[in-house]
């Protein structure tokens, strides 16, 4: 049986991931807070805002930016929209 997490993004107890995700203090606050499923979420978003903004993390405040998207995402708080992109939910087949 799989570890599970009161995840803080789905207000419940879901699957874990199985490592953090991240180094240090934030990594292991993410493992402990977050679910397997909330962070592929994020994954997918955090993918298209660093295609669609063309950041580069290589610098320090793109890297910032994510940081702060992410943490807003997690909290249930509004991100930034990716405009380009149309949710298959938001598609109208004629």
């Amino acid at each position: 049986m799989s570890n599970t997490v009161f995840c803080k993004k789905f207000q419940k107890d879901m699957e874990a991931l199985d490592r953090a995700p991240l180094p240090g203090a934030k990594g292991q606050e993410i493992l402990q807070t977050v679910s397997k499923q909330a962070w592929q979420e994020w994954q997918l978003l955090q993918t298209m805002m660093i295609n669609e903004k063309q950041l580069n993390l290589m610098l320090p405040e793109s890297r910032k930016y994510v940081m702060e998207q992410m943490e807003k995402f997690l909290n249930n708080e509004p991100t930034d929209k990716v405009t380009g992109y149309v949710s298959p939910d938001d598609i109208v087949e004629l």
